[in-house]
């Protein structure tokens, strides 16, 4: 029986100190998950926790995945990790509206 073939795929996280992009070489039924977590991204950002990559919403080119843990992927995709947002973006526009109304 032979084996599958391999193909690349990237992997990207960032902070706003730091980003990383992986490659990494998977079969033709590996998952959007599966890919993060061969990437082995907490070596590169020790102060994340493990589980940020193991829940973190996930996406590829920019358009977000429904289900992470089933989309196979394809040649050349790139999977993003999202990192929770540190504010509420209506939170934010709010606190900028009611600055700019003070001045």
């Amino acid at each position: 029986m032979a084996a599958e073939p391999l193909f690349a795929v990237e992997v990207a996280f960032a902070t706003p100190a730091k980003q990383h992009l992986v490659v990494v070489e998977v079969t033709p039924h590996t998952t959007a998950r599966e890919a993060v977590m061969k990437a082995n991204l907490p070596t590169l950002f020790p102060e994340q926790s493990e589980d940020v990559f193991a829940h973190a919403p996930l996406g590829i080119f920019g358009k977000a995945l429904r289900e992470p843990q089933r989309h196979t992927l394809s040649p050349g995709d790139r999977i993003e990790v999202y990192r929770p947002l540190e504010i509420d973006p209506k939170a934010a526009r709010l606190a900028r509206a009611e600055r700019q109304a003070r001045r």
